[in-house]
This record gives C-alpha cells, sequence and structure tokens, in this order.
C-alpha cells in the first residue's frame, strides 16, 4: 500500500488517500491515534472523486463512533480502465429499463458477475494492507453497496464479522444463491421507491439470506431519498457487533 496524500480534518479524523496495485483508495482513521479501532470497509457505485462527500461523511460518522473506515475505487470507474463489455452490458439494461421491459438475467449477468469476481479479491487485498497498518484492528466490518460484492465477501471473506448492505442495484441469480450461505449478522436498508432498484429482486434476496439475524430496513423514498437517521440505526448494529 503507498500513501500518496494526508489531511488533517477539522473533526479530529486524519484523511489518506492510498494506491495499492494501481487500484486508488481512501482510509480514514481517528487522530490522534490510540488503541486499534475496527475498521468498515465502504462499498459504493462507483466513481470515487464524484462519491467523495458521501463516502467522506460516512466515514467521519463512523470515525466518531470508534471505527476507521476505508474504501476503494471499483473496476472500470473513475480513472481505472474501462470495460467495453461492461459499457455494452449497461447499454442494454438501460435499453430494457427505457422500454419498460424485464431486463434479461444473462444482461444482468454480464454486467455484475465480471465486477464482483474482480473487485472482491481487490477488497480482499486491501483488508490485508490495512490490517499490518498500526491503529487498525478486526473485527471487520463491510457497509454499502454494490450488494452483491458485499454478498460474495460476505461468504468468502471470514474476516468480516457483520455487513450493512444497500439494497439498490440488480442482483444476478446465482448471487442470489451465494446469498444462503451467508451467515453473519446483516443490517439491509431498501428505499422503497428506489428509481434504481427493482424491489421484488431485493426482498427476495433479503429472504434467501442464510443469516439467523438479519433485518431490513425499508424507507418511503427514492434512491437518494435516504433519511438521516438511517446512519444512527447502522452505527448501532457495527457497534453492536464490531466492538
Amino acid at each position: 500500500m503507498r500513501l500518496t496524500s494526508e489531511q488533517h480534518l477539522d473533526d479530529g479524523v486524519l484523511e489518506r488517500r492510498f494506491t495499492l496495485d494501481g487500484v486508488p483508495g481512501v482510509l480514514w482513521t481517528p487522530e490522534p491515534a490510540s488503541a486499534p479501532v475496527p475498521v468498515i470497509l465502504m462499498g459504493h457505485p462507483g466513481g470515487l472523486d464524484r462519491m467523495h462527500p458521501r463516502l467522506a461523511a460516512r466515514a467521519r460518522h463512523a470515525v466518531a463512533q470508534g471505527f476507521a473506515a476505508a474504501t476503494i475505487e471499483l473496476p472500470g470507474a473513475g480513472d481505472r480502465p474501462r470495460s467495453p463489455a461492461a459499457d455494452e452490458a449497461r447499454a442494454d439494461l438501460r435499453r430494457a429499463v427505457e422500454a419498460g421491459e424485464p431486463v434479461p438475467d444473462e444482461v444482468v449477468d454480464r454486467l455484475v458477475l465480471p465486477l464482483v469476481d474482480q473487485a472482491v479479491p481487490e477488497w480482499q487485498a486491501t483488508l490485508d494492507a490495512l490490517l499490518e497498518l498500526p491503529g487498525i484492528s478486526g473485527p471487520v466490518g463491510f457497509s454499502g453497496g454494490v450488494i452483491s460484492i458485499g454478498v460474495r465477501l460476505a461468504v468468502v471473506e471470514p474476516r468480516i464479522a457483520a455487513a450493512g448492505l444497500f439494497a439498490g442495484s440488480y442482483v444476478p441469480r446465482g448471487i442470489v444463491e451465494q446469498a444462503r450461505q451467508v451467515t453473519i449478522p446483516l443490517h439491509v436498508l431498501l428505499q422503497w421507491d428506489d428509481e434504481h432498484n427493482d424491489r421484488q429482486m431485493a426482498l427476495d434476496l433479503f429472504d434467501a439470506f442464510g443469516s439467523k439475524e438479519k433485518t431490513l430496513h425499508a424507507n418511503m423514498g427514492g434512491h437518494i431519498g435516504v433519511p438521516s437517521y438511517a446512519g444512527e440505526d447502522s452505527s448501532r448494529f457495527f457497534t453492536r457487533h464490531l466492538k
């Protein structure tokens, strides 16, 4: 992990940008450093610079609750090389949605599965590097989306002890089947009127999770209408399971 910049924020948070094997990321930690704290991996839909204000707000809230937080850029997003196959699948999905037609399973598979296959090992490599840094320890949480990435990580990465997942993207049927293997505690956030979300798909995925403790928080409103108190519910969830 190569640190490329650092910024001391006004609320006792140190923000450091890094790259790891060509993948850019951001790490937020308490300042001054004290005893090692658990880390929350923050997923997002891509475009790290575009998402930075929202990610930083989530991270600062996490640090205030006694955690470190980290995120990385998704494959094909930001300044990372584009995937022509993903762009084509995304265009096919958009055409189906705009025409009011069901999105074919093969389109969802072409768009999401290669992303999951590449992103999950990158998240695991990032976690390896994070846990070598002073001031960061387990247990580890995952928060956000893309929800298919969160599902795969929950299945294959034993260091993740709890996950707060954001429903709001198309999910391949193969990922729904993998969700039956998820056993860690889950906190799933769903915007009921999300214009980018297939609500029934999100409900089917939640039903498939094998976790004994899983909670669905459904709020009225569209994709960007998440109420402010939803963050408080998430904080209580991670505090309960990571501290």
